[in-house]
């Protein structure tokens, strides 16, 4: 196919003329049958590079994601646009996913999502070969890299799938932020046949990257929004501050809304949409939010907690400007702020003792068996688990994401699963049952009236909706699919929110829980490289802040002119190309003597008083030290 039919699909289904940067060139590699790996910012539109190819050819395009949340709104989306989709997540039943795999192989689907952990099940792993393939996206592909900044050692198992499905079906890498080393280590581990990475530039033009050193900070964001035009986001790191930040802002006149993973699927839902048709005009979030915003125009992203990797902040200040107009990424820091970070070093790494008694309890909490548990899905309450083997919060928390590290176990935070049904006899024989027993034949009608496609799979329902619809209380409707369910016309699954653990090895007895203390240290060891990085990043007052952003990713750039240091420079009355020239003349002074200011002033070529400036510049920033005597040396 030619790119002229790529766009006839685009047009089609999302009404867009054109493609985004980038999206072509991968839209055609993956087309050629070519490993693919793209490097997209956020808000490139990743989706779009494997679900139009996925369109044009036949077969099923294979999605691994695990953000279940944004499985659960693609597969929506797609199916709002009639293109048939599903999902496999660990929180179904066995029944529910191989009726989902049976209608992927029987049923013309186009798009199967699934979560990593279950690839390397024996159920999947069974069904895989009988999928007529036509592409495999890998979402999140920085998970595979245990020098990410979000490594999953179920991402390590996408590889096997290449034992199961043809040789001809191509991977798609999808990542917005990842470094030189971890492109390789994602090419690497999912056994790329030739290297291909695409990527557009990090570089984001029209954003103003701003360090803010303040020891109120509630004070200055509220002077800064009042004074500031547009929409924008504010994101903390507890739920606690998140409802705070909203309350403070509110009771100085700003519209402001608070999100986190805490609140219900439709709570969350309301407060996304009021915030994207500007309802509410300012969001508070944790880093929860952030998956499926479809809004372009924000004008400024404050964190108020600094977060603890680059990688993290450049994605979340990267929803600020996507329109391409001017905007605004606010770092708030203080020096609090430097001794906390440290401080999540201990929480975060619990020692192996520490990780293995939580190991223990867990696997007693849940009544595993030694021996067993490989594959099982079990629900799990955080809060229940805690209080009653007395463990710490955080540091339990933190056990449980080693584990997962490890290979152990997969902790998913919590999910919100509606109720769901499914009916298991056939048209002819439900309409027997509806005649024989005509006390039902209301609520059946109601049902089919309500939902489609409820006869080829699990369909997700909702007991209030069909009690306003019935004029019935919640909990008649309730004993109506009980009572179905029952007599073995559907299979009913009651809705419920939880968190899940996935046990991906049979429970070990604890000598044989293997931690390696060199893994534990190399782990710990990036952890604390990537914090540095962050810190010394939000310390730093003399590298352009795009600059420092871009060569973290691996990229050159000139300085960007619009952040808060370039700001400063800009302030001495000097041309971008006058100050360079005179910085490089003072470095290669420096590197053969030490001179002081007046000597460096006649020293250099330049008229006198600019050269003053700069060199008055780099003393405020600790660029240029000078000794007992006044002599200057340079700060590398």
């Amino acid at each position: 196919m030619n790119i002229e039919q790529y766009k006839q699909i685009l047009i089609k289904y999302w009404g867009y003329t054109s493609f985004k940067p980038l999206q072509e060139e991968i839209i055609m590699s993956v087309a050629e049958g070519k490993d693919t790996l793209a490097l997209m910012p956020t808000g490139g539109g990743k989706s779009i590079t494997f679900q139009v190819p996925a369109l044009a050819h036949e077969g099923i395009c294979l999605v691994i994601t695990p953000l279940i949340a944004l499985m659960k709104d693609q597969v929506n989306r797609l199916n709002n646009l009639e293109i048939k989709s599903i999902a496999i997540h660990s929180g179904m039943s066995g029944e529910e996913i191989d009726n989902a795999l049976e209608n992927c192989i029987y049923g013309n689907y186009k798009f199967l999502y699934i979560s990593p952990e279950r690839i390397s099940t024996r159920l999947f792993e069974a069904k895989v070969t009988r999928l007529n393939l036509s592409l495999v996206a890998i979402d999140e592909a920085h998970c595979i890299s245990q020098w990410g900044y979000d490594f999953r050692p179920s991402y390590l198992k996408i590889a096997s799938l290449r034992d199961h499905i043809s040789d001809k079906v191509p991977f798609l890498a999808l990542t917005a932020s990842a470094t030189p080393q971890v492109v390789e280590d994602i090419m690497k581990k999912l056994a790329f046949r030739e290297k291909n990475v695409l990527k557009t530039s990090f570089d984001r033009k029209n954003i103003s990257y701003l360090v803010r050193k303040v020891e109120e900070k509630g004070a200055y964001l509220v002077k800064t929004i009042l004074k500031s035009k547009g929409s924008g986001i504010v994101y903390v790191r507890s739920r606690k501050r998140c409802k705070e930040v909203a309350e403070l802002l509110v009771a100085n006149g700003i519209s402001a809304d608070f999100y986190h993973a805490g609140l219900s699927d439709e709570l969350r839902d309301k407060k996304q949409a009021e915030w994207t048709t500007g309802e509410t005009r300012v969001i508070i979030a944790t880093n929860a939010f952030g998956m499926g915003i479809d809004k372009s125009e924000v004008r400024f992203v404050i964190h108020w907690d600094v977060p603890d990797s680059i990688e993290s902040y450049f994605q979340e200040s990267g929803r600020a400007g996507r329109d391409g107009k001017q905007a605004f990424a606010v770092l708030l820091y203080s020096p609090s702020d430097k001794a906390r970070l440290h401080d999540t070093i201990r929480k975060k790494f619990p020692t192996i003792d520490k990780i293995k008694d939580t190991y223990e309890a867990l696997c007693n909490y849940l009544q595993v068996p030694l021996g067993s548990g490989k594959d099982s899905v079990f629900d799990f309450n955080m809060y229940d688990f805690v209080s009653k083997y007395r463990l710490p919060v955080i540091e339990t928390y933190n056990s449980l994401q080693f584990l997962q590290r490890e290979g152990y176990m997969e902790f998913t935070e919590e999910i919100n699963n509606p109720s769901r049904v499914h009916f298991i006899v056939s048209r002819d024989d439900l309409y027997k049952f509806q005649v024989a027993n005509e006390s039902f034949d209301g609520f059946i009608k109601l049902l089919l009236r309500s939902y489609t496609g409820m006869f080829s799979e699990f369909v997700p329902i909702n007991e209030d909706a069909l009690s306003r619809k019935s004029a019935a209380t919640r909990d008649t409707v309730y004993q109506y699919l009980v009572k179905l369910s029952a007599f073995n016309i559907i299979r009913y699954i009651p809705g419920k929110k939880t968190a899940l653990v996935i046990f991906t090895e049979e429970r070990l007895v604890r000598k044989a829980l293997m931690i390696s203390p060199d893994n534990y240290l190399h782990v710990k060891e990036k952890y604390e490289i990537r914090l540095d990085k962050m810190i010394e990043y939000a310390d730093s007052d003399n590298h352009c802040r795009s600059v420092y952003l871009l060569n973290y990713f691996g990229e050159e750039s000139d300085r960007c002119g619009i952040c808060d240091v370039c700001r400063e420079r800009n302030e001495l009355d000097l041309s971008k190309y006058e100050f360079d020239i005179i910085l490089e003349e003072i470095k290669c002074l420096l590197a053969d003597n030490n001179p002081d200011a007046e000597e460096l002033v006649k020293l250099i070529d330049y008229p006198e008083d600019k050269v003053i400036k700069v060199i008055r510049w780099l003393l405020d920033h600790n660029k240029l030290i000078p000794d007992g005597n006044h002599k200057l040396t340079w700060k590398s």
